[in-house]
């Protein structure tokens, strides 16, 4: 019978080491060697992985796995699931942490987004830029603006009545224009520039006026200064149109003789050659125009149906020139200027042009390219006349020629006492009752 306990074995040599010298049992020395019972056959689970979105590990509960193996048990069994290399310890968790990216990670975890914050620093970021972008494009225009025409040289001057006045010009200057384009806008080639068409823009509390001023128009040459020489000239009661006051001795000498023959100061000075008007308009995509009657013109290239059109930069120049297909000549001629002049305002002070860098730009750099004003004009001014032309179709504004009495050797004489009363109305910033041709 087996003396020794359950499942030990009588064979000494084989428990208490080999050689030994000693036949009996080395009891200091000897530990009964029970065998371990089979461990139970588990059958490995997957791990569950939470959603992204709940942040935590449903294993861990308590300090454990909760129905899964001991904490240290290593079953040999491997998912392929990995948890990232992250902060938070080797067995990739972290204080706080939550369910990381892409990648099965953790991240620490972070305070939600401040949008007040983000919003006022977006904001401040935007009026930052705005306020660059605006004083960038404001000096950029000034130092464009050809500042020639002195006023301080024109003489006996009217006193100043309420308003701005602006004598608006539209020079035949064929300045920078190629041969091409000259033939194309059918403009010649003569040298030299003269008045093509005159206009007094009165800018006012009443509501801005736009009058014409022919330029056939029976005016007096006055006393006045020679802008170059500087020598004055005596008047002697010559009469001459308009235009040929301009031709004399240029924009100085037509500031001086209209306010000779009106009794109006004018405040500013603005003109723009033909390329440069052509430009603009193209710049802006055309001005649609709603023309009455078909009429065409040999001279000046103009071919148009009734009805309304988009005219381009060539058709404008040629419908703004247009005077021998009209039975007034150039009465009915400064009536189209007007209604052009105030289209192409009111369709080029738009938020779709203002807001378009696009459009902005060019069309600001085709006109400033080729606009003469006086030294004393401000780009603020010159906006407030550009608003003042789109108001003059805007309900409030008055268009009107000049008033005319008749005529005397092919010239148009204005009526003195009409003539009379309207400046005394914009002097005194009333609104226009009377009435022009």
């Amino acid at each position: 019978m087996n003396d020794w306990p359950d499942r030990r074995t009588g064979d000494r040599s084989e428990r208490y080491g080999r050689g030994s010298a000693s036949a009996q049992p080395e009891s200091a020395r000897a530990m009964p060697h029970i065998q371990r019972r089979p461990a139970q056959p588990r059958t490995p689970q997957r791990p569950q992985v939470p959603p992204q979105s709940q942040g935590y590990d449903d294993r861990y509960q308590d300090g454990g796995y909760g129905n899964g193996p001991e904490p240290g048990y290593d079953s040999g069994y491997n998912t392929g699931q990995v948890y990232g290399s992250g902060s938070g310890g080797s067995d990739g968790r972290g204080g706080g942490g939550r369910r990381g990216g892409g990648d099965g990670g953790y991240v620490q975890g972070r305070p939600a987004p401040d949008w007040r914050r983000r919003i006022k620093l977006g904001a401040l970021t935007l009026v930052v830029v705005l306020l660059v972008v605006s004083i960038s494009t404001y000096f950029w225009a000034d130092s464009k603006l050809k500042r020639e025409v002195d006023l301080a040289k024109v003489i006996d001057r009217p006193e100043s009545g309420d308003g701005t006045n602006y004598l608006i010009v539209g020079s035949d200057s064929r300045e920078g224009m190629s041969d091409e384009e000259k033939k194309r806008l059918r403009t010649g080639s003569a040298e030299g520039k003269r008045t093509d068409s005159m206009m007094i823009l009165h800018d006012g509390s009443s509501g801005p006026t736009l009058i014409s001023l022919p330029r056939d128009s029976n005016v007096e040459i006055p006393t006045f200064k020679g802008s170059e020489s500087g020598k004055t000239f005596q008047g002697t009661g010559r009469q001459v149109k308009l235009n040929a006051a301009y031709a004399e001795d240029g924009p100085e000498l037509l500031v001086r003789t209209v306010e000779f023959n009106t009794g109006l100061r004018i405040d500013h000075y603005v003109e723009i050659g033909f390329g440069g008007f052509a430009k603009i308009v193209d710049a802006i995509g055309g001005v649609e125009l709603d023309i009455p009657k078909a009429f065409k013109d040999k001279k000046s290239g103009a071919d148009f149906q009734a009805g309304k059109q988009t005219l381009n930069g060539e058709q404008s120049l040629a419908f703004v020139r247009t005077r021998y297909a009209f039975p007034n000549s150039d009465l009915d001629r400064t009536k189209n200027q007007q209604k052009f002049l105030a289209a192409l305002a009111s369709q080029t002070a738009t938020p779709s042009t203002i807001i378009n860098p696009f459009k902005l730009y060019p069309t600001m750099g085709a006109g400033l390219d080729t606009l003469i004003v006086d030294k004393d004009m401000s780009l603020w001014s010159l906006g407030n006349m550009f608003f003042a032309m789109k108001g003059v179709t805007g309900g409030d504004g008055t268009s009107l020629n000049m008033p005319i009495s008749g005529s005397v050797g092919g010239n148009l004489v204005w009526d003195k006492a009409k003539v009379k009363q309207l400046v005394q109305q914009l002097n005194n910033d009333e609104k226009v009752t009377v009435k022009g041709n």
